[in-house]
Parts: C-alpha cells; structure tokens; sequence
C-alpha cells in the first residue's frame, strides 16, 4: 500500500498529461447518519455538550432559531409548509428561461413542484420577507408578494418573477435550514416532534423536487450550460447540501416511519447530481463548488450495488476525484489547470484565489474527517498555496484587490485547516509550521481561544470547535512567508514592498490575465502611511449590472493609462498579461539584497488600438519613516495616429488640490472633453465635475485624509512632470466600492466620490511619458522632499526620462530612465541602464543603483558588465558593499577590479 501512495505521489509531481488516481477511501460507513458523525459518536457529542460551554451556546443557538416554529407546527401542519415557495396550484413540470431571466412555467404534475428562481441576476428592488410575512401556497400570477425596498416604507406589492433577483431561491433555504436543524436535535435528543416538522417540509419540497425538469433557455445560450434545477448557476445549488445533511440525520427516522419513499429521495438526489456534474464551469472556482455540493449529496447516497446503474456512494466520490467530463473536472485536473505550481498562486483575482484555497482545504478537512482518508499527500501543491497566500498582503495586513477583489485580511481558516489536518494524521512537521503561521496572523484573544466563537450552526459541533494549539510550537517571521518582491506569471501580477505598519511601503502592480479580472492595462495600487491610498475599486455592482460592465471593470476606474478612449478587452476570464522585463530584488528572494530599493519594469500590449506601454516603478526608502515611489509609464499606438493618452490616477481622501511645482494652485476650467461623447467608452460618463487645464510645466496634486481631531491627517503627493501637449483634468469617479466594513478610514469611502486626476498627452506619450513621484506623509510630519525636477539626456534621446529629487535632510537623487540601453548622461554621470539611481547623502554616504543595464558611470565610480543585470553598490561610513546580479567590473580610486555574481556583502577595494 505505501509503495503505491507513494508512486501516485511522485506521478502528481512529475505533473505531465496524465493525472494520478487519487485512492478511494478503504471504509464508507453504511449506517446514518455518517456526514459529520456516526451514531457511534452520539454519546461523546452528548458529553461534549454537557461538559464543554462553547457546544453548549451552540445547541442554544440551533434551538432558538428552530423551536418556535416546531411547537406552532404541532398545531398547525401547514403553516410552515405552506410558505415554501412551490408551484401550488400549477403544479408546474417544466421551466423556461430568457437568458438570465425567469420566463415561465408550464407542463402538471402530480403534486406540487418546487419553484425556480427568478434571475441571475440579484439585483432587485424587493426585499426577502421575514416568513412570518411571506403569503401561504403563494402561487400567483401577478408573481410574489414582497416588500418593496425602493420605497418609502418598504410596502408590499405584486413582483414579476424575473425582477426578482434570488428571492425564492432564499425563502426556501431559509425553511429548509430550519428542517435541517430540526432533524439534528431530533437525531441528538430523540424529540419526534422535531422529526415531524421536517420531514413534513422535506418530503414536500423532495416529492416536487422529482418531477421537475431541467430548465430550458429560450435563447438556447450560454445559460443552458449553467443552470441547476433551482438556481440559475449549478454552483448555487447549495440548498441540495442543506438536503443532504437533513436527509443524513432525518434517515434512521423515515426508515422508520416512511420507508417507501427511500428510493424516490434517492432517486432524486442522484438526477440533481447528475444535473450539476451535467453544467458548470470547470477552468475556475465553479469546479469546486460544484465538487463540494456533489460530495456532501453523494455522502448520504447508499453504496453502487444497491443502485439498477450503479451509481452510488463510491461512483460519485471517485467522479469528483478522478474523473473529467466536459464541465466537471478531476480534482487533480482543477488543480493542475489553476495552481502556478512554483509559487501556489491561484489564477483568479486575490478574493477569489484565497477563497478557493479556504475551500479547497476544508474539503480535504472534511474527506479526511467523514473517511478517515487524507488525500492532502495527493495534493501536494496545496501546501505551497496556503504558505502563498501572505504574498497578497500590503503592510496594513490588507490584500491586494485587483479585479473583482476586496480589501481585506487573510483569513486564517486554510491555516487552522492544515493543522487539524496534520495533528489528525500525527504529521509534527506540518503542525509546527502552520502553527507558527498561524500563530502570525491572528490576533492575540484569537489565539488564546483557539478560534472565533462557534456560531450556531450544526457543523460548529464538528468544524469548528475551538483549535488547540501546540503550545511548544512558537510564532513564525513574517519574512517567512511575505518577500520583498513577489511575482505571478499566472495573474501578471507583481508585487514590491518595504517594511509593516504605518511607515511601510508596497506598489502592487497587474495586468489581466485569469478570472475575474478586470480590462485595466497595466494597473497600480499604492500604500501610504496605513493605507492603500491608491486603491482599486472593487466591483462596484453585480457583474450583470451596467455600472460594473461600463465603468468598474474598465480602465478609467483604474491606475493605469488608457489610448484614444477606447482602450479596452473582455473582462473576467482575461487573457491580457504583462511581460516581466526586470525587477529588483528577484521574485521571492529572502536575503542577500540591498532592502531600500525596489524596481519592476513592465511591457503590455493594449490590444483594443494596438499599443505598446510600458511601466517602471520603484519604491525608494529614504529613511525610518520616509521614502517615495517612481513611476514612469509610456505609452504609444504601434501605428501611430496617436489622439491622446490618458494617465489615471484614485487617491482615498475627502479632498484633492493641484498646483504647480511651487505649490501655487492651477486654475482648472470645466470641461466636457472626457466623455463618451466622440466615441469613446461609456465609463468617462460615469465621472462627473471634469476641469482642466493645459500646461507645459511640471505640476502636482495632493490628496488629504482628514483624520479626526487628535489623530494626524494623511497625505498622498503626486508630483508630475510637465512636457508639450500635456492637459491635466480633476474629476469625481464613482466611490470606491472594495472596502469591507470602511477599511479604518474616518469617511464613507463606499458613498463618496473616489477623487481622480486625470493626466492627457496629446499625442504620444512615448517620447512624452507621463513620469512622477509618490510621497506619502502625515500632518505631524510633513513632506521629506524638497524638491523635485526634471533633466534631459545631454546625448539627447527624446524618450529619456530624469529626475532630481531634493529631500529636506540633505540627501539628493538622480534617476535615470532609458531605452533601448541607449547611453544617456547628465553631467558626470551616465548609464544604458533600464532604471538607475544615484544618491548622495549629506554625510558622504553614496547609493549607485542600475536595473537591468551594462554601465553606470559617475564622477568617482564606474560600474561596467558585459551583460545586462543588476548591481548595487553602497558606500557607508566609507565602506563599500555590494549586490551584482552579473560579473561586474568596478573602477574606484584609478582602481579597477572584477567581481563575480555575488550577494550584498561588504567588499575590500585595497
């Protein structure tokens, strides 16, 4: 047995074509219920509860939520019944759906059938009713009868099926949730009045259930390939989970007392099964969650001989493991397909990559748990995708959001999965590292509890009971898991940090590639003093709704660069990545490199109007608490006839101020330039008060987050440099929409306008690149800049870029900017460099900074490599260190000598 685990092991890693059978489990128990426990364990979950306080709150809970309507139905069969949401009176057969829309219902059946839901979209005007409030055998042809939210009042009135959104769907998994319930406390304390209450409302909705069909779309579209027997998506079928858990514990009693209808449940639990595995999506999260609703309704199936085709327990458990169809992949398959197998990204935006390793890892949790069968070995890459997931994080414990994405923190429940599952299979190894991550990144009253407060909820007795942790097993370092650069093929997604907290730094760049992406070029996020300033918007609204399709999920709602008004490419599943053409340190890289300075450098092809653009940027640490970033983006159509290009950049903040390079502010006139008007995309009309002005000279804005009295204000400063042809304009964008719960900040971000500037060159913006500098600060501590200039290449290359930054302490840099590895030289210094940086400290100190280039010349040092890389050398208290990528020839002092590749060490120049 060992010998063949392990050849299935290294088949996964070798990776290939074909994928390893993942074994099935040697025990399935054959009693009920088996989901989450036996009936062998009754009596230690009996005693768990006497003893235990937490099992005690949650049998409270469940209680609370169910006895009411158990007692009322003792007198009243049909109260509760009565408001499922049924074809009462049609006793409908079949479906007919418009696309994402409910159309109507035909065809009788014997008894009443379950009710599809109303659209795909769940954007409505009308409210859910409490069920006190929802009409008995409602089955109307006006439609439903429900509050209207929309008006003053909330009044009821009569609702068209299809303009209301999941409200049936919700109904009746709010009535079955309270049968499954009811069956578990019947199981637990053998109360029969509690199995009455649900089986009345189980075996109703299942025998409806039987004779409905599979829904047709009259547009025989893409829906047809999605819908399940009540949703309009397979993976929403979670009501079949909430059936199968009450069917597991509900089992011992209608053998009992209904034995007859065993094979028709069966039966019907089995064809929507069939339904799911039939539709879907398999290349992204779809694929799981539909894995897990088959999972949880095949556990409570008997085995395959007790079936005329066979088709039991075990065949569907080995379907979602080891079989492939066209919309329901292997488990290995899926995994294969979405995992970036090097670094564990998933490749699908961050909310959406964390969510379905969470998920993915709770599977393998409960499998392990219901089989005693772990099958994480199967599944080696799991492992490196929880370890990943810190990557997502600025220094405020934020994630990235990019495309459809949140703001928010890590959650730590895949953590606390891999240590139950290692402390299960006594595996010390993956217990002492996950403890010690998990110990990271929560908090301390969470640690010392183990876990959240249970909710009340079945599965809290056997999920989420609190965690023990192994107390000898300490907290890990962050620089375990969270490198300075970060870098995803996978998602062109590439990540550049500096420190935690307040006085870090990190600049978060990506392009669209994957699901649930968004049409945005080469995208930014910005941190600044406790914030992710510059931040994504979210998703602002259903992705079925105009505002997300016109305006959030295109590139004015982001930080990026947009040609002609009219760049734009399919958002959601995106095939529109960046190449990587440098970066500092190297991706993944924990030690050995200079920690003050980062940089990326960037290519994309904006497909809409052919365009070549290109960004580099950098984080430049000055000090404890100050530093700024670098960015330059060019941009241009490759065959010409360039209009305009627009720089877009979002601040968080109440206010926003322009000026020019002294601080005097620029009269901006309103204009109506920026709109859809033209022919260009619908999302400039989403942007309101539009002024602008034209200048030739260097200018800047500030944005300002006014923070409550005693708490010091927070500032982000754009400094710009002014070229022909350039025309700057200020508008109001639609809020940001990606913070849960306000994100800390002292407004409401989600209701206020998202302040804009808008940069236009006309023309080009190549040999016109739009380049800036970032500075992040505080009220109490002010700018660390002086000053900022521009300089031109004295060998005169038009798409030159420099930069001399002034900072109050003293300390001046130059950046240098080229392309093509052309020569450019200012004064005594000149490079081919990508991106190069000289800084002079007041004190003598001397940083010499060139990314991705052959030489760096200056007035004392000369840095020269016979092929492009990397180099760093810094000159502190009059010792010199360095980092060279490449073998580099240094000249110092009429000195000259050769340096293999090396890490940042101190150097002997004698």
């Amino acid at each position: 047995m060992k010998a063949t685990v392990t050849t299935l092991i290294v088949l996964i890693l070798l990776g290939g074509s074909m994928y390893a059978q993942i074994p099935l489990p040697n025990h399935l128990e054959q009693g009920y219920p088996r989901m989450y426990i036996t009936q062998k364990g009754k009596k230690n979950l009996q005693k768990t509860i006497k003893k235990e306080t937490w099992a005690q709150e949650v049998l409270k809970g469940i209680h609370n939520k169910v006895d009411n309507y158990v007692e009322r139905h003792v007198d009243d069969k049909e109260w509760m019944v009565s408001r499922l949401q049924m074809y009462w009176k049609t006793k409908s057969a079949n479906v007919y759906v418009n696309g994402i829309h409910y159309s109507h219902a035909d065809g009788e059946a014997p008894v009443p059938t379950v009710r599809f839901v109303g659209s795909r979209d769940y954007t409505t005007p009308y409210g859910t009713p409490k069920l006190e409030d929802v009409l008995p055998y409602m089955d109307d042809p006006r439609g439903l009868y429900l509050p209207n939210r929309s008006k003053e009042g909330h009044p009821f009135e009569w609702a068209e099926i299809s303009k209301t959104g999941r409200i049936i769907y919700s109904i009746n998994e709010r009535i079955i949730g309270l049968a499954r319930d009811a069956s578990f406390l019947y199981w637990l304390e053998n109360d029969k009045r509690f199995a009455e209450f649900s089986y009345d409302i189980f075996h109703t909705y299942m025998e409806g259930m039987s004779y409905r069909s599979e829904p047709v779309d009259l547009l025989n579209g893409h829906i047809q390939t999605l819908v399940g027997f009540t949703n309009f998506q397979v993976i929403h079928e979670n009501v079949l989970t909430d059936i199968a858990e009450l069917y597991d514990f509900l089992h011992q009693y209608i053998e009992a007392a209904h034995p007859e209808n065993i094979k028709m449940y069966d039966a019907t639990i089995k064809r929507w099964i069939d339904q799911i595995i039939k539709n879907g999506v398999p290349q992204n999260n779809w694929n799981l969650h539909q894995a897990n609703i088959i999972l949880k309704a095949a556990m409570v199936l008997q085995d395959n001989k007790n079936y005329e085709d066979k088709k039991g327990r075990e065949y569907y458990i080995d379907y979602i493991l080891n079989v492939t169809s066209a919309r329901q992949w292997s488990l290995n398959k899926f995994l294969d397909y979405g995992y970036d197998k090097t670094n564990g990204v998933w490749n699908e935006c961050p909310s959406y990559s964390l969510g379905v390793t969470s998920s993915l890892t709770s599977f393998i949790r409960d499998f392990d748990n219901t089989f005693d069968h772990n099958i994480l070995p199967f599944t080696p890459v799991m492992t490196k995708a929880v370890k990943m997931m810190p990557q997502y994080l600025f220094p405020n414990d934020q994630t990235v959001a990019f495309g459809d994405s949140n703001y928010s923190g890590i959650s730590t429940r895949a953590i606390a999965d891999m240590i139950r599952i290692a402390q299960k299979n006594g595996d010390k190894a993956q217990e002492r590292e996950f403890t010690g991550m998990y110990r990271l990144f929560t908090d301390e009253a969470e640690r010392s509890t183990g876990s959240a407060k249970p909710r009340a909820e079945i599965s809290s007795f056997f999920e989420s009971k609190p965690l023990n942790l192994n107390s000898n097993y300490n907290k890990a370092n962050r620089e375990d898991f969270i490198t300075q650069t970060f870098y995803a093929p996978s998602v062109s997604w590439h990540v550049q940090r500096m420190g935690i907290g307040k006085d870090g730094m990190m600049l978060s760049l990506n392009g669209s590639l994957g699901n649930h992406m968004h049409a945005n070029g080469i995208n930014m996020e910005l941190y600044g003093k406790g914030f992710v300033q510059g931040a994504d918007p979210g998703k602002g609204a259903g992705y079925l709704q105009p505002i997300y399709l016109e305006y959030y999920s295109q590139f004015p709602a982001h930080n990026t660069v947009m040609v002609d008004g009219k760049s734009s490419y399919t958002e959601m599943l995106s095939n529109h990545a960046f190449d990587l053409m440098g970066q500092y340190p190297k991706s993944e890289q924990k030690e050995g490199f200079y920690p003050n300075i980062t940089y990326s450098d960037v290519f994309f092809l904006e497909p809409e109007t052919r365009s070549d653009q290109s960004r580099l940027a950098s984080i430049v640490k000055t000090g404890e608490t100050t530093g700024y970033y670098v960015d330059i983006f060019r941009s241009k159509k490759q065959r010409k006839g360039d209009k305009f290009h627009d720089y877009f950049y979002h601040n968080l903040g109440q206010s926003m101020s322009v000026s020019d390079a002294k601080g005097t502010p620029l009269k901006l006139s309103p204009s109506e330039e920026m709109g859809f008007a033209g022919g260009h995309l619908y999302a400039f009309d989403y942007m309101w008060d539009k002024k602008s002005v034209r200048t030739n000279n260097d200018y800047q804005a500030e944005w300002k987050i006014d923070m409550p009295e005693g708490e010091d204000d927070v500032f982000m400063n754009l400094w710009m440099k002014g070229t022909e042809g350039r025309e700057v304009f200020t508008v109001k964008s639609p809020p940001n929409k990606a913070f849960r719960d306000g994100g800390g900040l002292p407004y409401n971000v989600s209701e206020a306008p998202y302040l804009t500037l808008v940069a236009r060159q006309h023309g080009e913006a190549w040999n016109h690149p739009f380049a800036s500098v970032y500075e992040p600060f505080t009220s109490s501590e002010g700018k660390s800049i002086a000053s900022i200039s521009s300089f031109e290449d004295e060998n005169e290359s038009k798409d030159f870029v420099g930069l001399h930054i002034k900072h109050k302490s003293g300390r001046e840099d130059l950046v240098f900017s080229t392309v093509n590895s052309q020569m450019a030289k200012h004064n005594e210094t000149s490079t081919d460099a990508t991106y190069a940086l000289v800084g002079n400290e007041k004190n003598g100190d001397l940083i010499l900074f060139m990314g991705n280039g052959t030489q760096l010349k200056t007035k004392d040092f000369v840095i020269s490599s016979g092929e492009k890389g990397n180099v760093v050398l810094e000159i502190k208290a009059g010792k010199l260190f360095l980092n060279n990528e490449v073998p580099v020839k240094i000249t110092y002092n009429q000195k000259e000598k050769q340096f293999e590749v090396g890490a940042l060490r101190l150097i002997d120049f004698k």
